[in-house]
């Protein structure tokens, strides 16, 4: 005997229908999908007056009222209302009076909603005021910074996931620094225990120098030899001055300028060494100079010497260096005298 087989309510192919309590919740998890925060706007927005009822008549609740029967603080209430009441400032939703209660308006993005919103009452304190004026500085919304400010955990994420991130921060962090002499204190310190920061800075501060010093040539047309003579330069050592640096100037921002800043320095230095070989007379000089403040330099350092108590450190090689720097200095005198004798062209 064949049974045949019914097929029943709660088969695959034939669905049980879906209750009225899931269908509305549905319904409104689309809503608050689409639009956010807005979907809570919305019931504030239609149904609350600050002080309760209107002198039209409208029936609204007070704030307080509101949240008794939400079961939530009359504060958070008035964070709704006042995100609302900002957004309609600026006519992206209606205004209050144009609301009645469980009246129905096309609601803005939910993205939209958190540009107004502010879901902390810090917004209200001295640190919150400083915050959101900085923001508008900016261009910003206040309320997106005083949500990045809310969270350094957030914001820590984003820069070490993000590099455009962490460019921004780094950009923020400077112009802070110039104005806040304690933090400039604290990244110092932070440098210096920082091996790798250390390096990077004392590399970063060599192509600076030596960009400043092919800089100063280009600009003021002077060189410094190496004995530390200051005289006008050739043209074109100049022009070669000034086209390493124009090189430097046009790298794009971020661009490592360090082999550059190199090639232009070791460039101009020999060209100014050739530059005192090529003149006679600027080569004397040189030397001169290179003489004289070694002669200096040597007369300093024996002015500080005391023997006052060379009893208690006397040793013979002492002696004998002072008695080959005594030969040393005779053998000076003696040919300065000869050239004092008999001089150039005599």
């Amino acid at each position: 005997m064949t049974l045949a087989i019914v097929p029943s309510e709660t088969s695959p192919t034939s669905p049980a229908p879906l209750s009225d309590l899931i269908a509305r919740d549905a319904r409104e998890f689309g809503v608050y999908a689409r639009t956010g925060g807005w979907a809570f706007g919305l019931m504030v927005a239609r149904s609350v007056r600050p002080g309760g009822q209107g002198a039209d008549g409208t029936a609204k609740v007070s704030a307080k009222e509101f949240a008794a029967l939400a079961g939530c603080s009359a504060e958070r209430v008035m964070r709704y209302y006042k995100a609302w009441d900002r957004a309609a400032d600026d006519g992206v939703v209606p205004h209050f009076e144009a609301l009645a209660p469980g009246q129905e308006v096309e609601l803005p993005d939910a993205d939209v909603w958190l540009g107004y919103y502010v879901s902390r009452s810090g917004a209200t304190s001295e640190r919150g005021t400083a915050i959101a004026e900085a923001a508008e500085a900016e261009g910003i919304r206040p309320t997106k910074a005083l949500e990045v400010a809310e969270n350094p955990t957030a914001l820590r994420a984003a820069i070490l996931a993000d590099p455009s991130t962490a460019r921004a921060a780094r950009t923020a962090l400077l112009d802070r620094v110039r104005q806040d002499p304690e933090l400039q204190a604290e990244l110092a310190r932070d440098v210096v225990r920082t091996d790798a920061l250390k390096k990077a800075v004392a590399t970063e501060s060599r192509s600076a120098d030596r960009i400043g010093y092919v800089r100063q040539i280009a600009e003021s047309g002077q060189i410094r030899t190496p004995a530390g003579q200051t005289v006008d330069a050739p043209a074109e050592l100049r022009q070669e001055a000034e086209r390493h640096l124009s090189l430097i100037d046009e790298l794009d921002d971020g661009e490592d300028s360090g082999e550059w800043a190199a090639e232009a320095y070791d460039t101009i230095r020999t060209l100014v060494v050739e530059t005192v070989e090529a003149d006679p007379g600027l080569r004397v000089q040189e030397r001169r100079t290179k003489f004289y403040s070694s002669l200096q330099k040597a007369a300093r350092a024996f002015e500080e010497l005391t023997f006052d108590d060379a009893q208690d450190f006397y040793e013979d090689d002492m002696v004998q260096r002072l008695e080959e720097l005594q030969r040393a200095i005779g053998t000076c005198l003696t040919a300065l005298r000869d050239a004092r004798s008999n001089p150039p062209g005599e």
